[in-house]
């Protein structure tokens, strides 16, 4: 049997959504594609935004537990969330607690 990844209500995690500081800008720019000057460009510019967000936080947080794999959430690009999720899964395998990612 596999596994759901996706496994909480996602209306009971959209509450954050109408304060986020993306709204208004194109969604394209929290989607860079793949490394190149122009692609880092436009992630730094993404993180920007981030930056001043004031629902950051939990725009992290729900991008961490729904296994976004994809784009700028919460202010960190997909290598910086993959970071975090193998953080934690090693925290919870050797019984510590990690503090928020952000």
């Amino acid at each position: 049997m596999t596994e759901r990844r996706f496994r909480h209500d996602p209306d009971e995690m959209w509450w954050w959504l109408s304060d986020a500081a993306c709204i208004g800008e194109d969604p394209e720019l929290f989607f860079p594609i793949g490394t190149s000057p122009p692609a880092a460009d436009q992630a730094f510019r993404a993180k920007a935004v981030c930056r001043s967000c004031p629902v950051r936080s939990p725009c992290l947080e729900w991008s961490l537990v729904t296994f976004q794999d994809a784009g700028v959430w919460g202010g960190l690009d997909e290598e910086e969330r993959r970071q975090i999720r193998r953080l934690r899964r090693r925290a919870g395998a050797s019984g510590r607690e990690l503090e928020p990612a952000v």
